[in-house]
């Protein structure tokens, strides 16, 4: 007796057998297989792709940069050698043949021409020792040895002296001067530094300003501007000390005050 063919239902006939199968899970159950092989595909594709186009684009380089490549060929020229000759240049002249001149050979005369009065006799060493002195430089030594005395006493100014070193106009004209030729730094406007500035300077002899110096700071900036402020001042009447000039110390205070 044959053996009869069972057809099984499938496993998604049995679990939706109750059910609608119009719903949407049922086709996606059905067509899973389907679905995973052609996403496999689509996954293996992908990867040849990003494998393979790497190497496809080197030799694609690899070939255009042997077609740009030139083969230079260097071909020399037949130079032919001109036909015209050149004619050698002419033999150098024969050189002078000295000549000798012959002079006639006169005798000297002599002839007395020193006379008695024109011998100089040597000196002894008394005479040597009072005629040989030379007052000009004695003079030159003694002015260089003033010189050097009245360096060094410009050197050492004064603090007080009988007559202090007076500014053209008097204080008032002085502190008027340092007021408006005064420049604020804008720095120290910017981070609203005041202060007062107690600059000292030395009055020279005659009457200009050196030795310039803080005695009483605030800010770089500030102390900075106060100095130059006083480099600038004019002549100063100076100061007297036994009825001549001397250098004095002087002090000034500037005083930065924003509004």
């Amino acid at each position: 007796m044959a053996k009869e063919k069972i057809n099984a239902p499938a496993f998604d006939d049995i679990v939706f057998e109750a059910r609608n199968k119009e719903y949407g899970a049922y086709k996606l159950r059905k067509r899973y297989n389907r679905n995973v092989t052609i996403a496999l595909l689509i996954g293996i594709l992908i990867i040849a792709t990003v494998i393979i186009t790497p190497y496809l684009n080197a030799k694609a380089s690899e070939n255009r940069s042997k077609r740009a490549e030139r083969q230079v060929v260097v071909k020399m020229e037949n130079l032919d050698q001109p036909n015209q000759q050149v004619a050698p240049p002419p033999p150098p002249p024969p050189p002078p043949t000295d000549v000798v001149q012959q002079q006639r050979y006169v005798p000297p005369q002599v002839v007395d021409s020193i006379k008695p009065e024109d011998v100089k006799q040597l000196m002894t060493a008394d005479q040597a020792q009072t005629e040989v002195t030379n007052k000009e430089v004695v003079e030159v030594v003694q002015q260089v040895k003033e010189e050097v005395q009245e360096a060094d006493a410009e050197a050492t100014p004064f603090v007080v002296v009988e007559e202090m070193p007076m500014f053209p106009g008097g204080e008032a004209e002085l502190l008027k001067f340092i007021a408006d030729h005064t420049q604020y730094p804008e720095i120290a406007k910017e981070n609203n530094i005041q202060g007062k500035v107690i600059v000292r300077f030395c009055v020279t002899s005659k009457g200009g300003v050196s030795q310039v110096s803080v005695l009483k700071g605030v800010d770089p900036e500030l102390d900075k501007e106060a100095m130059r402020v006083v480099t600038t001042l004019p002549t100063f009447k100076p100061g007297k000390q036994g009825g001549k000039p001397v250098p004095v110390w002087y002090m000034v205070p500037i005083a930065f005050t924003l509004k």
